[in-house]
């Protein structure tokens, strides 16, 4: 018996990024092609490697789940990475918005701090394992590298602003990683084990008090990921945040805000999913709840500000909120459609983040306040005739890149944030498990859906008159190559998920349908043998 060099591939996302970081901490700033080159290098081949495991489990393992037991110890007792459709999605997903970020940071970003590429990998690093690992106690461990990169990132070119931000950021995620450690005491202590599979297979048979122990552990748990996934009332430090963030960085917190949202959504479906007894859909409730209202707070706060990146900062937030209300709601179709819309926003809202800065140059540095003014004591401004002169190119990218975006993020016609919408209305009106028609709550949580799609787009076409119409424009803007590239790189993929949306449906169909199974993880973790040693080997006669 040997293991199939296949399921090494589930361990390249942590181990490359972590090699990868660990040589280039000791390079200097001299070196800053070398080590642009060397981080560049490794984001591609961790895309490559997602692309490998979607390949892997979507059509050759059995069951569509790679098992990798680190240092060929048996689960429970050993650390399980798990690979099936779902995560290797979010690997596909994370390479991406490395890749287009390290483009985007290379002339000037990237150049400022010395270790700004060794923190970047110990991120992806800490992103991937988080997605792969089926273990609290590790998924801890990752939690920790992320937010410790994240922690130094988030200073990275530090200001006045940065430094502020940072500090809330910094205290309230050691906050949630006590709570972290909290809910996991407890569920060790009521369970006696801490990977998923073992739990998902304990959980049915705990009964009384230490049924009320587990549940209790879990919801300190929850509490821990929904600071991290932004839910209301523990959204309030990501608008600064994301405001304070240079455009390289504020790419990857979209994403870590998701990695919240994307742990709820295993850890729910695996413990308390149908085949859970007395302890099945606990907490849904409350997560639908929390994600409504995770929702009116960010529309809110779009409506409310007119400073772009706390835009983008609420707009996380309400993307956050729905895929929170999805998962609570507990339809499989439903969340299928929330996966699309899980890739949809991200995207979208990660290319909003990098527009924000190549849009503030193209005005004055009282275009702004004049463009309130004007708006404010409804000042007319008759334009003149036109002269006949052309748009400059950048002038016309950089338009039409907000228009893009703005579609998206306010899910409207013709790009993939619609086609997400669609598509959960279209599972929302269909006939639940009890053969019974939308109930109350479907029809609160599509109302609530529409009205933040309206309020994004009144909120960012104020934005757009603001900054292409009424302000004063002094000529087209300095635009580099690499900035501009991954803008438009994100664009075409929103492009293609809108084109290619059957497929990926289909994909992500089987994907939730895999989560909904839990005894397929159960059998798959549990059911992995580790490879027998030489030593161990009969030898035939």
């Amino acid at each position: 018996m040997s293991l199939d060099w296949t399921r090494h591939l589930v361990i390249v996302p942590v181990l490359l990024p972590l090699l990868c970081g660990a040589l280039l901490a000791p390079l200097t700033q001299g070196r800053h092609r070398l080590k642009f080159v060397a981080s560049y290098g490794s984001a591609l081949l961790l895309l490559a490697n997602a692309l490998a495991l979607v390949w892997l489990t979507d059509s050759q393992w059995p069951g569509g789940v790679g098992v990798y037991l680190a240092a060929n110890w048996a689960a429970p007792f050993g650390i399980a990475l798990v690979a099936d459709r779902l995560s290797s999605m979010m690997l596909v997903l994370t390479a991406l918005l490395a890749l287009c970020a390290l483009h985007y940071a290379q002339p000037r970003w990237s150049r400022i701090g010395v270790h700004f590429h060794s923190l970047f990998q110990f991120l992806l690093m800490g992103i991937n394992g988080a997605f792969l690992t089926h273990d609290l106690f590790n998924l801890f461990v990752f939690f920790e590298v992320m937010l410790a990169a994240s922690y130094g990132l988030v200073l990275h070119g530090y200001n006045v602003a940065r430094l502020r931000a940072s500090m809330q950021y910094i205290a309230i995620n050691l906050a949630a990683a006590l709570l972290f450690l909290i809910g996991v005491a407890m569920i060790y202590a009521t369970t006696g084990t801490l990977n998923m599979a073992d739990l998902a297979a304990r959980a049915p048979l705990l009964a009384g008090p230490e049924a009320g122990l587990l549940r209790t552990g879990v919801a300190v748990l929850a509490l821990a990921f929904l600071v991290k996934g932004a839910m209301w009332p523990l959204a309030f430090w990501l608008p600064t945040t994301y405001a304070a963030a240079s455009p390289p960085v504020a790419v990857m917190l979209v994403l870590m805000t998701k990695v919240g949202a994307y742990v709820i959504l295993r850890i729910w479906l695996l413990v308390f999913g149908l085949e859970a007894g007395p302890a099945a859909h606990f907490g849904y409730e409350a997560l639908l709840w929390g994600g409504m209202a995770t929702i009116v707070f960010g529309a809110a706060g779009m409506l409310a500000t007119d400073t772009a990146g706390r835009m983008a900062g609420y707009a996380a937030i309400v993307s956050s909120g729905t895929l929170l209300a999805v998962i609570g709601y507990g339809e499989p179709l439903l969340v299928t459609a929330g996966l699309y819309y899980y890739l949809a926003s991200t995207i979208a809202i990660a290319a909003f983040v990098l527009l924000i800065e190549l849009v503030d140059r193209i005005r004055t540095p009282g275009a702004a306040m004049l463009a309130l003014t004007m708006e404010a004591y409804a000042v007319e401004d008759m334009p003149a005739e036109p002269k006949g002169k052309g748009v400059p190119a950048a002038m016309a990218f950089l338009s039409l890149a907000f228009a893009a975006c703005s579609l998206t993020i306010a899910g409207l016609p013709p790009l993939s944030g619609f086609v997400a919408k669609f598509g959960m209305f279209h599972a929302l009106l269909q006939p639940g498990a009890d053969g019974g028609g939308i109930g109350p709550m479907g029809w609160s949580l599509m109302a609530l859906v529409i009205l933040s799609g309206l309020v994004a787009i009144v909120s960012l076409m104020r934005f757009g008159v603001r900054t292409f119409w009424a302000a004063e424009i002094v000529g087209p803007p300095r635009l580099h190559t690499a900035e501009v590239m991954p803008v438009a790189a994100l664009l075409l993929v929103s492009v293609v998920l809108t084109i290619q949306a059957q497929p990926v449906f289909s994909y992500l169909a089987r994907a939730g349908a895999d989560i909904h199974r839990p005894q397929l993880y159960i059998d798959a973790v549990l059911g992995t043998q580790p490879v027998p040693g030489p030593a161990s080997q009969e030898v035939a006669p």
